[in-house]
């Protein structure tokens, strides 16, 4: 059993977090990987209110799955909000905001731990001095909105040297070796997302899982070919497969599709960062298909339970080994 400080700090089996991917990533999909003895992580709708938020978590959250963490996004963050969260999960995790005292203070209140991911040193420092019990350094590699520029296993080094809680890596690990590598590198887990896509839990769009498929080495870019976006207002740049970016500047000015709202739908325009999932219809393969750089090892669809055990047992054996 591969134990480390952020399993006995949290209380889960795997040092695995699956990454929150809004509605790519559904409940469902959160409380498969916590089952399999990973945190499953639930994407909290930008900007929600503290009652609606309570009624979706209520609604969600299995509290005998096992280790669930909830994401905010942004820095339209209600401190109440994460209270809520807080109450209801393990772990309350922020991305793309700047590290805030306030909503640490709000999530310890509520009886959370805090996991901070970001994108370089400066910020990793930040979340530790404002109280973050865990930090996810995402490297450049990463799939989706990349916060820094620094490729992993470099950004990993130089944050273990600076701070003294356990840190997670993210970017580029869809199988077993690249998880090994980042535990023996120093890391105290792994944050994986692309590998998840191809879930039999995920909510991503078939077409969007057969293209994550057919992908090989070199395969993605980081753009800003879809900065039609909240998080793209303040860093307009995400990792996506390549012919995605070829095929939407091919496009036209109509829309590409168009996304279930409310009881109604409603167009998809081009450039959009809404990655799609299965509420959206048109041309898919001119949407923002999200995906990180090791897409190619994603080859097969499998049950998430069988994902988290795949990249467990298989770093374990290689660690072993080496």
């Amino acid at each position: 059993m591969l134990s480390t400080r952020f399993t006995e700090l949290v209380g889960c089996d795997v040092p695995l977090q699956q990454a929150p991917m809004g509605l790519v990533s559904p409940p469902g999909l959160a409380l498969a990987v916590a089952r399999a003895g990973g945190v499953g992580t639930l994407s909290a709708p930008l900007g929600v209110a503290p009652r609606e938020l309570a009624a979706w978590l209520d609604a969600s959250v299995d509290a005998g799955a096992g280790v669930l963490a909830v994401n905010f996004i942004t820095d339209q963050v209600d401190p109440a909000a994460v209270g809520v969260a807080g109450a209801r999960a393990r772990i309350v995790d922020f991305f793309w905001n700047v590290p805030d005292r306030r909503l640490v203070d709000a999530a310890h209140e509520a009886g959370a731990l805090v996991n901070w991911q970001v994108g370089s040193l400066s910020e990793a420092v930040l979340a530790v001095e404002v109280g973050a019990d865990v930090v996810t350094v995402q490297g450049s590699e990463a799939g989706g909105h990349v916060r820094g520029d620094t490729p992993l296993l470099a950004l990993l080094a130089a944050v273990l040297r600076a701070v003294d809680v356990p840190v997670l890596a993210a970017g580029g690990i869809a199988e077993p070796r690249a998880l090994a590598a980042v535990l023996a590198a120093g890391a105290s887990g792994a944050r994986v997302g692309t590998r998840f896509l191809a879930a039999r839990e995920s909510g991503a769009h078939p077409e969007y899982v057969l293209a994550l498929l057919a992908a090989g080495p070199e395969s993605t870019a980081v753009t800003d070919a879809f900065a039609e976006c909240p998080m793209c207002a303040t860093l307009p740049r995400a990792r996506v497969l390549r012919s995605a970016v070829e095929a939407v500047g091919a496009w036209g000015s109509g829309s590409v599709g168009t996304v279930a709202a409310g009881d109604g739908e409603r167009p998809l325009p081009p450039r959009a960062g809404l990655p799609p999932h299965k509420g959206v219809h048109g041309q898919v393969h001119a949407m923002a298909l999200y995906a990180g750089g090791a897409v190619e090892h994603v080859t097969a669809v499998r049950a998430a339970e069988e994902v988290v055990r795949e990249l467990a047992e298989g770093a374990e054996v290689l660690l072993r080994r080496w």
